[in-house]
């Protein structure tokens, strides 16, 4: 209850600050969404470019989880993993604070539950972040962006829901880690909470898979070695 109190406020307290307490919005945002979103870079802060570009990549993460953590979620996690492409938090905080806890996988994995489920589409996701990473922080220009930030609401609010995205995502992992018969690994939660967002991308790329119905879901002492990290 805490949880959903906390989540469900913090999303009311965005979505307000976003319209009410943010920087106005610029006469050019509309051509630099434009721009952005059909790869004409040319004159765009790189820094700006790579964060448009990593909340693409959020969702793909969050979808990662989300779509195994709807099964017996009474809201279709569907709706917000798809509404957060466009969204990103505002989409997603409701999910966070009405879902209820889901520790277990008890359906059949179809093609695109294995495919959410690979290590594939985490090391993507990996990947991409990182490059991102790299080509904004060594290419971009931070005293632009703070300008930008203070002064252009599409920019300020994008970065915020940035902030929020990367801090958020082990409210799920708790859960995915009880899933694949990690529950008592409380030091991988820890890790993923303190290193955002390149220790979600890596937990995603190293997870074991989630056990189906018909497996023996693994000891609840299971670790993520060597062994499990090489197995297909």
């Amino acid at each position: 209850m805490a949880r959903s109190i906390f989540l469900g406020s913090l999303w009311l307290a965005f979505v307000l600050y976003a319209f009410l307490g943010a920087p106005p919005n610029q006469p050019e945002t509309l051509e630099l969404i434009t721009a952005l979103s059909g790869g004409q870079w040319d004159g765009i802060n790189p820094l700006i470019i790579a964060l448009f570009n990593i909340m693409g990549i959020f969702p793909v993460m969050y979808g990662a989880l989300l779509f195994l953590d709807g099964d017996r979620q009474k809201l279709p996690a569907w709706v917000f993993a798809t509404g957060s492409f466009f969204l990103g938090a505002f989409a997603l905080l409701p999910y966070l604070a009405l879902r209820r806890d889901n520790p277990t996988f008890t359906g059949r994995k179809n093609w695109w539950l294995r495919w959410q489920d690979s290590r594939l589409l985490g090391l993507f996701c990996l990947v991409a972040l990182l490059g991102l990473l790299i080509y904004g922080f060594s290419a971009g220009d931070w005293g632009d962006f703070g300008t930008r930030f203070w002064g252009d609401r599409f920019i300020h609010v994008m970065s915020l829901d940035f902030c929020l995205l990367a801090l958020l995502f082990p409210t799920l992992i708790k859960d995915d880690l009880a899933r694949r018969g990690l529950g008592e690994q409380n030091w991988l939660l820890w890790a993923i909470a303190f290193t955002p967002p390149l220790g979600a991308a890596l937990y995603l790329a190293l997870r074991p898979p989630t056990p189906e119905a018909h497996e023996n879901p693994a000891a609840p002492s299971q670790t993520l070695n060597t062994a499990e990290v090489s197995r297909p």
